[in-house]
């Protein structure tokens, strides 16, 4: 055996569980398979010229396959903690089949480090894989609706944030697992925890960087200002002369029907509050940071709860 080799309870982990890795692995490579089989066809679609591009069948295909990987990734740390807590620790406590690995010389902190290490091990590297695999087709598609960088979906499985979300919900169900003990309640009660995470964060990422502001006219025949640069709108409305932010819309004749205009108030321009596209990677680490403070207390306070359960 060499020193590679896994050994003690990480050998017995990876047995115990061999079918789910089998799985997990398929599913990564039938991921791959997809994408980078529909990015080939529309690559070749864009090459011909024959059709106008948004109507080719490679590229709707692509965006359809990527709209469905997307779902799957925003769910797979639910997933991942609903294993942990479930099956990996709730189901040992539940039936007593830890009692069987205490007893071969293996303490309870090796014990669980080996479960969770794996655990993590695995999720980290199946979430970068598809991680990968998103942004190998998002880059053809990523000037289409639904595409934004900043969007529910794009911006989940094309940063490094799912990742930070899956270590999260491996240390979260461990804890819940120790403290629940009930697989299906434990399961339950982890992809809430991690579901109810994922809401808030993504409530609070875009207050992790200050917005940048653009203004411009607003005078008969001026244009409506937009967020420049592929940035992510905040934000937009009118500024009086005194400075005030007015809502509403300058009558212009571009003006969309059935906006609310301020003709009766003096305007002195328009303005609109944007997040550049330069501030995806930042607030992701920011949001990957924050994220593993909290596994880090997690995997803490579960270390802690097996300690005074099993001295």
């Amino acid at each position: 055996m060499t020193a590679l080799a896994l050994r003690g309870p990480y050998w017995v982990t990876v047995r115990q569980y061999r079918r789910t890795l089998w799985l997990t692995g398929a599913a990564v490579a039938a991921s791959l398979a997809v994408v980078g089989g529909l990015r080939i066809w529309e690559g070749r679609d864009r090459a011909s010229g024959s059709f106008p591009y948004e109507h080719r069948l490679g590229y709707d295909m692509l965006r359809g396959a990527l709209e469905q990987l997307s779902y799957g990734m925003i769910a797979l740390p639910l997933l991942v903690g609903a294993f942990v807590a479930g099956p990996l620790v709730a189901r040992e406590f539940e039936s007593g089949t830890y009692k069987l690995a205490l007893t071969q010389s293996i303490g309870p902190t090796a014990w669980l480090l080996s479960k969770l290490l794996t655990a993590a091990a695995v999720s980290l590297g199946a979430t970068l894989a598809l991680i990968a695999v998103y942004r190998l087709g998002w880059t053809r598609v990523s000037t289409s609706w639904g595409f934004h960088w900043a969007d529910l979906g794009p911006y989940e499985a094309g940063g490094i944030v799912l990742a930070g979300y899956a270590l999260f919900a491996v240390a979260v169900g461990a804890l819940v697992g120790q403290l629940i003990r009930r697989t299906v309640i434990a399961m339950a009660v982890t992809g809430g925890i991690v579901g109810l995470a994922m809401l808030a964060l993504g409530a609070l990422r875009w207050n992790f960087l200050a917005v940048e502001t653009v203004t411009g006219p607003a005078k008969e025949n001026a244009s409506v200002v937009f967020a420049p640069d592929n940035g992510m709108l905040v934000d937009q409305g009118l500024l009086g002369v005194s400075g005030k932010r007015l809502s509403g819309w300058f009558c212009t004749p571009d003006t969309p029907p059935g906006a609310a205009c301020r003709p009766d108030e003096p305007i002195a321009a328009q303005y609109v509050d944007y997040h550049p596209q330069s501030h995806f990677w930042p607030i992701q680490l920011i949001e990957s940071g924050i994220l593993l403070a909290l596994a880090a207390l997690a995997a803490y306070a579960a270390f802690r709860v097996l300690r005074a359960r099993h001295p």
